[in-house]
C-alpha cells in the first residue's frame, strides 16, 4: 500500500471554487465503481463517525443520487446530485446541492457544479475534483464547516475500502 497518494485541497476564494486532487492505491475500474456504486458510495461516503446513506441513486444522465450523512447522535443531511455528463471511466458532471428526505431542495444552496476526472498511471488512479459555488458565502461556510477535513476523512476511509476490495 502506497502511503505517499497526493491530497491537495486549494481554495479560490474570488472564483468560489475548490479544487481537489487526490490519488488512490488502486486501478481506475474499482475507483470508478467506488464512485458510481450506491453500495459502495455508503461505505466510504461520511467521515467517521458519521456515516452515508444512499435512499436513491439512478447514475445517468438526467439522474439523481438522494444522500444523507448521519450523526452518532441521530442526525440527518440530506443532500440531491444531479448528473450533468457521464464519460465511463473519466468524467463525471453533476449539480449538487442540500435537501430534506422528500427532496425539498434548499434553492439558496442548490446548484454547485462538480466536475471529477478519472486517470490512471502505474496503478495509481487519481481523481481531481472542482467545485463551483454558486456564492462566496457558500463556499466560506464549507470552508467554515471543515469541507477539507471531512473530504481528508472519506478519502483515507475510501483507501480502507479499496485495500479490502483489491
Amino acid at each position: 500500500m502506497n502511503s505517499d497518494l497526493l491530497f491537495d485541497f486549494t481554495v479560490d476564494k474570488a472564483a468560489h471554487t475548490i479544487f481537489i486532487t487526490r490519488e488512490f492505491d488502486a486501478g481506475l475500474a474499482l475507483v470508478w465503481e467506488a464512485f458510481t456504486r450506491p453500495e459502495l458510495l455508503d461505505r466510504w461516503g461520511a467521515p467517521k463517525p458519521w456515516t452515508a446513506r444512499t435512499k436513491r441513486m439512478d447514475f445517468r444522465v438526467g439522474g439523481r443520487r438522494l444522500y444523507a450523512m448521519l450523526g452518532p447522535a441521530g442526525e440527518e443531511f440530506w443532500s440531491v446530485q444531479d448528473f450533468t455528463a457521464i464519460s465511463p471511466k473519466t468524467n463525471i458532471k453533476y449539480l449538487s446541492g442540500f435537501t430534506d428526505r422528500d427532496e425539498n431542495i434548499d434553492p439558496e444552496f442548490y446548484g454547485s457544479e462538480n466536475n471529477l476526472d478519472f486517470s490512471e498511471a502505474d496503478g495509481i488512479t487519481t481523481v481531481g475534483i472542482t467545485i463551483k459555488y454558486k456564492t462566496a458565502a457558500i463556499l466560506q461556510m464549507m470552508v467554515e464547516k471543515g469541507f477539507r477535513e471531512g473530504t481528508a476523512l472519506t478519502f483515507g476511509n475510501l483507501d480502507e475500502l479499496l485495500k479490502t476490495a483489491s
